[in-house]
């Protein structure tokens, strides 16, 4: 679900405010949902009412149960005690709930001791819970003692169940406003790039105010391959502008759940994959890669994207211990850093020859999961903040595009772990085979690592699965790195290529920090990989193909990287085709060339005579058959 961090939410609206639509939307990610609908039948010859319950009925996927309350409304907190933690109960509304409660055939009851029921049913609920309620409390005193029974009645659930969730938020005019986890100040957003986002706003947690200032780790070098390197603009990328004032304290930047950072401009991408329909072109078109086009478009502000100039590559560096890491040979991750620190490795002489430049990015050891945290919450604050600041170093230099890949050992184990806690996943659904050094399947290794993860979430099932809470106690330091980057990326509008586990699981993790960055993270392919491909089910995105490379995260979006490029370059380049009113290259005026070859004859004229004149000695020109070769590991820091 969207707001993943927290087991309970409680949404609260007005009539006709969306609040059922937003809780829908809260829950669309999970792969269990029951709804559990509360209101009663009512008169059959209520036929406006009846039109609203099947409304309601049809917006519910197919894939839904439905369970009805309505006989006996004691039954709503045993459906919550009885819940299995798999589950995701959308409970809609609280207002029928009470309506049930207060009908005289149920009378009498002890109300406040119905509600305070219901409030511990919730706390004690194993499965994720999204309750609607009608906000009745901004409205008139109502005339009629049953009009104020009930919304008394109502307003005392309404407290009961506020204080019982883990979150709560208000919709007013289909607008979300989070009231819990409470926002003690909020920052305002200017925008700066094109059809960008006017306000933003995000929490700011009073209490870091006096904490003492941590030293901030210095940033790794970015490496540039010296034929492929350009200099930046000076004006730099101005669709990466910073958009945001965000909150700031003495410990620095506050990465807190919630943040409303900027969107993908919603019109210019369906009008760029519009426009690709008109281009002059012999086929049908770029047939799923269209996708890329509207994504860019999107993430650019522009009906008409250009090809990714400056693109950077992030390497994060992160082992984790203990049996995550089963069979994973010592040390060898550490030589996959120093190789494509170095220029050479299949990840740096692809990015060679994209001309990308390449960040090789160490993370904090993880501990062993199984048992203990994989991270302090210091080391969780600090890693999410140490990736924001390199996404806005790429952004600063005007990197168009993000290209995020992983190279530690144990990484696939922590994403399963992740997406186990997030999503509700099987770990061995969600495990690859580990595959020794000589080609051959370890089974033995890889159930080490399912029984790593097992006990992890054994350890954790009664912890809670905020973002943080996550990344400390399952995901470690490069899943934590990652999602600071994607993070810091959203906010300066930097578009991210997504390349095996560990993206994505930052991915899932950063739903609750922020729910706009995915929408700025593109997905080549998906290698065949388990968890990438349930991660990227969940988060929505749909992997442009299926070469299954595996030559290593981020090597592989990086093959895959001159194919998109193409693309962009050539939906930008083609015009119009004539038949729409675009103009025709070609010059009707000539029927055919007409040929320079000196021994061209025409018939006519009978042969040509031959040219004795002297040719001049080969100068060191452009017709010079020496080639001025570079080095592939010419890297050089920058």
């Amino acid at each position: 679900m969207s707001v993943d961090g927290w087991n309970t939410v409680l949404v609260l609206g007005g009539i006709r405010s969306g609040k059922s639509e937003f809780a829908e939307s809260l829950v669309t990610d999970a792969p269990v949902v029951r709804y559990v609908a509360t209101a009663p039948e009512g008169d059959p010859e209520d036929t406006e009412w009846a039109t609203r319950l099947a409304a309601h009925r049809a917006r519910r996927p197919g894939s839904w149960t439905t369970e009805e309350t309505a006989a006996d409304p004691r039954r709503l907190a045993d459906v919550l005690a009885s819940a299995e933690p798999t589950e995701t109960l959308l409970v809609d509304d609280l207002g029928g709930w009470v309506t049930v409660l207060l009908d005289p055939d149920h009378q009498p009851a002890d109300d406040v001791a119905t509600i305070a029921e219901l409030a511990e049913a919730i706390r004690g609920c194993a499965a994720r819970v999204v309750l609607v309620s009608p906000e009745v409390g901004l409205s008139l005193v109502p005339t009629t003692p049953l009009g104020r029974a009930f919304t008394d009645a109502l307003g005392a659930a309404n407290r009961a169940v506020a204080d019982a969730c883990d979150a709560s938020v208000l919709v007013v005019a289909g607008q979300p406003v989070w009231l819990k986890p409470a926002a003690t100040a909020t920052a305002s957003a200017t925008a700066t790039g094109p059809a960008a986002r006017a306000t933003a706003t995000a929490p700011v947690v009073a209490s870091l105010a006096d904490a003492e200032p941590t030293p901030e780790v210095q940033l790794p070098d970015v490496l540039t391959h010296t034929p492929a390197a350009t200099p930046a603009p000076e004006s730099g990328n101005p669709w990466a502008a910073p958009t945001m004032a965000l909150p700031m304290v003495a410990t620095g930047l506050v990465i807190q759940p919630g943040m409303e950072l900027p969107m993908p401009d919603e019109y210019a991408g369906p009008q760029a994959v519009d426009r690709l329909a008109t281009l002059d072109v012999p086929g049908a078109g770029l047939g799923v890669l269209d996708r890329v086009v509207g994504f860019a478009a999107a993430t650019q502000g522009t009906s008409t994207p250009t090809a990714w100039g400056s693109v950077r590559v992030l390497l994060l560096h992160g082992d984790h211990a203990g049996g995550a890491a089963a069979g994973t040979v010592a040390g060898e991750s550490a030589r996959r850093a120093a190789q494509a620190r170095a220029g050479r490795g299949a990840l740096a002489r692809l990015a060679a020859e994209s001309g990308a430049s390449l960040q090789v990015v160490d993370a904090p050891t993880s501990a062993p999961i199984e048992g203990q945290p994989a991270l302090t919450p210091e080391q969780v604050e600090s890693a999410l903040r140490y990736g924001w600041r390199l996404a806005e170093q790429a952004a600063d230099a005007g990197v168009e595009l993000l290209v995020l890949g992983a190279c530690g050992a144990g990484t696939e184990a922590a994403a399963a772990a992740v997406l186990a806690a997030t999503a509700g996943a099987e770990p061995p659904a969600v495990l690859g085979r580990v595959i020794t050094e000589s080609g051959e399947i370890d089974d033995a290794a890889w159930m080490v690592r399912c029984a790593a993860v097992r006990d992890a979430l054994h350890r954790t099932r009664r912890s809670s699965r905020g973002a943080k809470d996550i990344l400390a106690e399952l995901g470690g330091g490069d899943i934590a790195v990652a999602t600071g980057v994607l993070l810091g990326a959203t906010a300066r509008r930097v578009p991210v290529l997504l390349d095996g586990p560990v993206g994505l699981a930052a991915g899932m993790v950063s739903r609750d920090l922020a729910g706009q960055a995915r929408h700025w993270c593109l997905l080549a392919d998906h290698g065949g990989h388990p968890a990438v491909r349930l991660a990227a089910d969940v988060l929505g995105l749909t992997p442009l193909l299926d070469l299954r490379l595996d030559l290593g995260e981020g090597a592989n979006a990086l093959v895959a990287l001159p194919l998109l490029r193409s693309v962009l370059a050539l939906s930008a380049a083609l015009p119009v085709h004539p038949s729409l009113g675009g103009g025709d290259e070609t010059d009707p005026a000539v029927d055919e060339p007409e040929s320079t070859d000196p021994s061209y004859a025409d018939p006519e004229l009978g042969e040509p005579e031959p040219d004795f004149a002297e040719p001049e000695p080969a100068g060191p020109g452009p017709a010079s058959t020496e080639v001025d070769e570079q080095p592939a590991s010419g890297w050089r820091a920058g």
